[in-house]
Parts: C-alpha cells; sequence; structure tokens
C-alpha cells in the first residue's frame, strides 16, 4: 500500500463511522491525512498532489528510510491502529497526537484545555484590528486564553507587546505554560488564573476574548468529540451570553481610553443581538463570514452600560 492509498483508506473509514470534524480539520480527508502524517513524522504541509516519485522525493529529507510508495506493514499497521482509535474513543485528533496548527503555528494541547480553532487567530495574522490599534497599544489582555494560543499568536504579530493570559481553568493555564515556554515568551506573556476579570487589576490597550459561548440548546446536541472537551471552556448558559454578560459590564474599568475589544461568539450572534440590542458593535469579517467575531471599543461599551 502507498502513501496515498493509505490516506484515502483511512478518510473512507473516518466517513463511514460518522466522525464529527471542526476541531482542527473540516473533512474526512483532512483529518485522516493529519494522523497518518504525523504517525509516519512527516510534517503536515507535504504536497500530496504530486506523483509518488517525486512524493518520495520529499519524504527523503524527512526519513530517509521510509518508502511512500510501498509502506511497511508496521508503519501501515500503525496509522490504522490510530485511526481505529480515534473512531473508538471519538476523542479529537488533536488530543490524540497532542498537537494542534492555528495559522501555521504548532500548540501542545490535551484534554485539560479545548482544541484551538478560534476566528480570533485569522484576523491576527491578517491585522484586521490593526486600524483600531495606535502606537502606543502595548498591552494586551486574552480572556479566556486556554492553551495560550492566541496570546502567543498576538505576541508573535506585534513584536513590542507585553501580553496577559488569563483563564479560570489552572489546568487549561497548566497547557498555556507549556506553550508559552515552547516558543520562548516567558518574557512577553504573563499567565494569571482568573474568573473573568476578578483577579485583574491593570488596564490593556487590547483585549481578545474567545470565551464559553455555546448556548444550552446546542450544548446538549454536541457530538461526541465536542463533549470530550472541557464543558467549562463551551458552556455559556441558556442564550450562550452569561459570560459575556458580566464581563462587558466590568470590562471598561479595564480598558485604556483608546481601547477594543475583540470578541469571538461563534453561531450565536442572534443571541448577542437579542441580549444587547443597544451595542454598537463592528463586525469583523472571516473566513466563515460576518456572523462569528466583533470588536467593541470602550466608548461603545460605556455607552451602552449609559443606556441600559
Amino acid at each position: 500500500m502507498d502513501l496515498k492509498q493509505l490516506i484515502q483508506t483511512s478518510a473512507d473509514q473516518l466517513e463511514q463511522a460518522q466522525i464529527a470534524f471542526g476541531q482542527g480539520t473540516l473533512t474526512a480527508i483532512d483529518e485522516a491525512t493529519w494522523l497518518v502524517l504525523w504517525q509516519l513524522q512527516l510534517p503536515l504541509d507535504l504536497d500530496l498532489t504530486e506523483d509518488l516519485q517525486q512524493l518520495q522525493a520529499q519524504v527523503l529529507a524527512w526519513q530517509p528510510k521510509l518508502d511512500v510508495v510501498n509502506l511497511s506493514l508496521a508503519n501501515v499497521q500503525a496509522c490504522q491502529a490510530l485511526i481505529a482509535k480515534r473512531i473508538q474513543t471519538r476523542k479529537p485528533a488533536a488530543y490524540l497526537t497532542q498537537e494542534a496548527w492555528l495559522q501555521g503555528i504548532s500548540f501542545y494541547v490535551d484534554e485539560r484545555s479545548i482544541v484551538p480553532r478560534s476566528f480570533i487567530a485569522e484576523l491576527i495574522a491578517d491585522g484586521a484590528f490593526d486600524g483600531w490599534l495606535s502606537e502606543s497599544s502595548h498591552s494586551f489582555l486574552d480572556l479566556c486564553t486556554g492553551n495560550g494560543n492566541l496570546a502567543i499568536l498576538c505576541a508573535m504579530a506585534y513584536p513590542d507587546i507585553q501580553v496577559t493570559a488569563a483563564d479560570i481553568s489552572k489546568d487549561a493555564l497548566d497547557v498555556a505554560k507549556i506553550n508559552v515556554e515552547k516558543h520562548q515568551l516567558t518574557d512577553r506573556i504573563q499567565l494569571v488564573e482568573s474568573d473573568g476579570l476578578k483577579n485583574l487589576s491593570q488596564k490593556f490597550d487590547c483585549i481578545i476574548c474567545n470565551p464559553p459561548y455555546v448556548c444550552e440548546a446546542s450544548m446538549q446536541k454536541l457530538p461526541e468529540e465536542f463533549l470530550a472537551e472541557p464543558s467549562l471552556a463551551l458552556a455559556g448558559g441558556s442564550d450562550g451570553m452569561d459570560f459575556i454578560q458580566e464581563m462587558l459590564i466590568d470590562l471598561p474599568v479595564h480598558m485604556n481610553d483608546q481601547a477594543i475589544l475583540v470578541l469571538e461568539i461563534g453561531n450565536e450572534r442572534e443571541h448577542f443581538e437579542a441580549a444587547f440590542p443597544r451595542l454598537e458593535a463592528v463586525w469583523l469579517d472571516t473566513s466563515a463570514g460576518e456572523d462569528q467575531v466583533l470588536l467593541l471599543t470602550k466608548e461603545a461599551l460605556l455607552k451602552f452600560k449609559t443606556l441600559s
């Protein structure tokens, strides 16, 4: 069996098992590619569109003894065992590999934190909210940091800033610590255990937040893969707005005058607008459209508090 055949066979098995995607991949072929390449210790950006001989030439730089034209029985069986584990346990692939990728950056992940998949990551990479920042924007807060991926991406994108990465979960912060150290950013990212904003005293120029926002009805419909993640990082109450409601009330005192909040709410725009009808939000364009992430200025939040 060659590499391409193994990946396609694995994808067929995932499809037949009705595996749920959305935690790093969106299709069976993408997930099979990820798991097979990871198991064979090959780079995930391997060009699989090339013919097998050209593919073999690529592989030699990484695994000189690996024959992708005629894979060994041991390699095939190891990959098949990983695919079987994915199907049997219904655990996200990232938990099996203990690795997740966001904007081309590798992050350690395990079951103490959710699998990173924020649309804010692409906005950071694209500089989508740079127009609301200034040369004096040096203090960032990543609220609900999870495994620290957004804090790290901010530190990489803006080399002059300091980032506070806060989360209520000590377990998640332990995972974030691994990633901060992995990317050698301990001098620029401070990890803080905090229930929302309660343990934070300073003011910030930019706050990013991918909070628990899944409404109760959606929580009850989540597939097993998502139920494997910490519910604390997902469940947002009956309308998904529990955490957000409290945060928006408390946030202005933690914002410098020109500060902004970049907030992800997933598929909950209808619930957000019903909960905060007078809040002047700027909806940011992402690969999933303009319903996933919004931007709020301190001025808009203060005006909202006055009207409420």
